[in-house]
């Protein structure tokens, strides 16, 4: 199976009839790990939202392929069994649907009819994951995230991860809520999966998840639109200075272009 490759050619989403991403270019390879950071409201989460297929989000131009299929003419579960994941900024919770049960229903339904996981081998799996993350072994047979602490829904966000192994993998601001013991365990975990075979996108404000996961590409977005890309060194000098100093540096007025984009 060839190496996956996101390509993001002129994107623009709406919200509302509002434009919040504003013509966004981004390739994601497999091997890669492009993190993009920027201030609130800059459009991260609503780029997140529209490659995942959510229906408030309105595509209103460009191009986005997902290993040369028009990833924009397939529903939310064809993403994901094409192999888009997607490490939400709030988990949802589902009452009555226990982890291993959504998970294992995930899983088969990426393998395909007739390609089905093995039950046990799929709870020795799913086990093992739960230990390197550090999740209680109870938690498998609790109602997804019904009652789970902010922090418990964002490893249990990893867990499916990297018991899907997606060919690109959306973290949408995972670093937020955790201590620094459960940013390392989930870092730990995200560098585990690094190989040829799934590439990263990693949204967050924060430099110290970047010490911890450290991307191959730094962007910055600002008016729903990606600004500069650079190294790891770009997001030190962000921590350093403040998105204020690249605001003036190239000009920017205002680049808040909708509230919680």
């Amino acid at each position: 199976m060839s190496s996956p490759y996101l390509k993001i050619e002129n994107l623009h989403v709406a919200v509302d009839g509002k434009e919040i991403v504003r013509g966004l270019n981004l390739e994601v390879r497999g091997g890669e790990i492009h993190a993009i950071m920027g201030p609130n409201g800059t459009g991260k989460s609503t780029l997140a939202a529209a490659l995942m297929g959510h229906p408030h989000y309105e595509v209103t131009g460009g191009t986005v392929t997902l290993d040369g299929q028009n990833l924009l003419e397939m529903s939310v579960d064809e993403r994901a069994r094409a192999g888009l994941f997607l490490a939400m900024q709030y988990p949802a919770e589902v009452p009555g649907v226990s982890n291993a049960n959504f998970i294992r229903t995930a899983l088969n339904a990426r393998r395909g009819e007739g390609n089905e996981v093995p039950v046990m081998k799929f709870h020795r799996t799913l086990h093992e994951k739960m230990r390197e993350l550090s999740i209680d072994p109870s938690f498998a047979e609790r109602y997804l995230n019904e009652g789970f602490s902010g922090g418990e829904k964002k490893r249990n966000e990893i867990l499916q991860m990297v018991m899907l192994e997606p060919r690109i993998a959306i973290l949408d601001e995972i670093d937020s809520g955790l201590d620094i013991d459960a940013l390392k365990i989930v870092s730990q975990a995200v560098n585990s999966l690094r190989s040829p075979n799934i590439g990263f996108l990693v949204i967050t404000h924060y430099q110290r998840l970047l010490e911890h996961i450290v991307p191959d590409y730094v962007h910055v977005m600002m008016q729903g639109r990606i600004v500069r890309s650079g190294d790891n060194e770009l997001a030190r000098q962000l921590e350093a200075r403040g998105y204020d100093w690249l605001k003036q540096e190239l000009g920017i007025v205002d680049e808040t272009v909708g509230a919680n984009a």
